[in-house]
């Protein structure tokens, strides 16, 4: 503010904070000569409108001015010649063109996975110094926090944060103290930011312009730069659009495989073990207790553990990674379902393709998702009725019935224990994958003898639908001969002492009222 009193040569400022300080009496515009807009073409589309024509209203009617943009679409060059007077237009390379030294490649995923692939790519750039780009604050916060959570050196930036916090955050970054920065189109407007290697987008933008202005942040300088694009089967018809805007070619790529990716970090951690500077004069003096204390331990052992140090985490997660599968184009998947109607293997009559892992087999079970039967009310049932920690391979999930791969030791026990248990009123049947659909054994007729009598009706009782075709004979009436019991427990051993049912009144539901 003093300085301003003062007087000076040039002020930096955006529209809304400069109309701030021209209302407050420190700024006063009547003796500017020049006026510069950057990245004009989102100052005039982003409702600065009013902020631009105060600012200009208050300027000397002989000015010039300047406004600069690495795009600038049709409609906003109209909007900016309202401002310009006998104009002039100056263009360096093509109109809207992308940067000559960036290659742009895209990786097809699953919406669901791209979280997932996002690690891979930075996993498999072990050297990464890049910009990911969200299409939201919320989202990029989301992505920002996950990273850190599991272990990047990353840092968000977008409108949400202070000033303080941006300038902070940009600074930690421009000094490569920051590996990762996660930021929307408008916070990342106007940054500058040299050995930038990457440009990912966690998403197409829905503005091509916003598109080149993103993977114009790598590839300066005369430096190569890479952007990429994490896609679902959704924005396909983007990719088709960016290029015959960009006039660049899209290269469709793999998402890389755990092999490939721990192959490129161990030989990032060999580097760094070859490439670190020892200062003899600051070691030295432990080198004597460094030895003795390694005496016993052969130099294989030692590389083995230092590499694993930094290395073993990503054995670790990548030896357990999910799958990450490639979406079939609607082309493709109408044709195998074609297939499979052929092969009379359509709906959910249907089994899974290929085979368990090595140990594991395959479960039926009649549930799906018209059930609301999902993973977690998978797992939940399995503690409740099998009981222990009890592991769980491959799920697949189909609308009636699901799929389960269990280790091959727990089969029996875990087909037997959920096989006639109740869920929303259905009784579950769960048998080897072979055995599919067909009816399971009537598992229940054990748990019949072991509770006795008093349950048994709960497991002969006929279904509604065949209860008024089944002969009266088989139930007895309801004053019938006091040995009908007998005729009714046909079949089934009787254990201990028979019963005495002589005493009468036996079988009322209540007892006699007292006169």
């Amino acid at each position: 503010m003093r300085s301003l009193k003062k007087g000076v040569q040039i002020i930096v400022a955006t529209p809304g904070r400069l109309c701030d300080l021209m209302h407050r009496g420190f700024a006063r515009l009547e003796q500017v000569q020049n006026i510069v807009l950057d990245e004009a073409d989102e100052m005039l589309n982003m409702g600065f409108s009013d902020n631009i024509n105060e600012i200009f209203d208050a300027l000397p009617t002989d000015h010039n001015t300047l406004m600069f943009s690495a795009t600038m679409s049709r409609e906003v060059e109209r909007v900016a010649k309202d401002y310009l007077k006998d104009h002039q237009e100056i263009v360096v390379g093509s109109r809207n063109e992308g940067a000559e030294n960036v290659n742009h490649v895209y990786y097809m995923v699953h919406a669901k996975d791209r979280y997932l692939a996002l690690k891979r790519i930075v996993d498999f750039y072990p050297r990464i110094f890049a910009i990911i780009f969200c299409r939201t604050k919320i989202e990029t916060q989301e992505i920002a926090d996950k990273l850190i959570k599991d272990g990047y050196n990353a840092e968000s930036l977008h409108g949400d944060l202070s000033q303080q916090q941006r300038d902070l955050t940009m600074q930690k970054f421009r000094q490569h103290l920051t590996q990762l920065l996660v930021a929307t189109d408008v916070a990342a407007r106007g940054l500058d930011v040299d050995d930038l290697t990457h440009v990912i987008n966690f998403g197409l933008p829905d503005d091509i312009e916003n598109y080149t202005h993103r993977s114009g942040r790598t590839g300066r300088a005369g430096k190569k730069g890479t952007s990429i694009s994490i896609v679902h089967i959704k924005e396909k018809h983007k990719i088709k659009n960016i290029e015959k805007e960009i006039g660049k070619e899209f290269v469709e790529a793999e998402i890389p495989k755990p092999e490939e990716i721990c192959k490129k970090q161990l030989y990032k951690v060999m580097d760094q073990i070859v490439k670190t500077d020892v200062d003899d004069e600051e070691i030295g003096p432990f080198m004597q207790d460094i030895n003795r204390y390694f005496e016993y331990i052969d130099k294989e052992e030692i590389i083995k553990k230092i590499v694993s140090l930094e290395f073993g985490k990503f054995l670790s997660y990548y030896a357990d990674a999910p799958e990450i599968e490639k979406p079939v184009p609607q082309g493709k998947r109408d044709k195998k379902t074609a297939d499979r109607q052929k092969r009379g293997q359509q709906g959910d009559g249907a089994q899974r393709h290929g085979k368990p892992e090595a140990g594991y087999q395959r479960l039926f079970i009649n549930l799906g998702k018209r059930d609301g039967f999902y993973p977690g009310e998978l797992m939940k049932m399995l503690n409740r009725y099998v009981g222990g920690r009890q592991e769980v391979g491959h799920i697949d999930l189909h609308d009636t019935i699901s799929f389960f791969d269990i280790p091959e030791k727990d089969v029996r026990k875990v087909s037997t224990q959920l096989t006639g248990v109740r869920y929303r009123g259905r009784e579950v049947r769960c048998n080897s994958e072979e055995e599919g659909n067909k009816p399971a054994k009537a598992g229940r007729a054990r748990e019949a003898s072991r509770d006795g009598l008093k349950n048994f009706e709960k497991f002969i009782k006929p279904d509604k639908r065949q209860k008024n075709a089944i002969s009266s004979e088989h139930y007895g009436k309801r004053n019938g001969k006091k040995d009908d019991w007998r005729e009714l427990m046909k079949g089934f051993e009787l254990r201990g002492e028979e019963p005495d049912f002589s005493e009468e009144g036996w079988a009322r539901r209540k007892p006699k009222k007292k006169k």
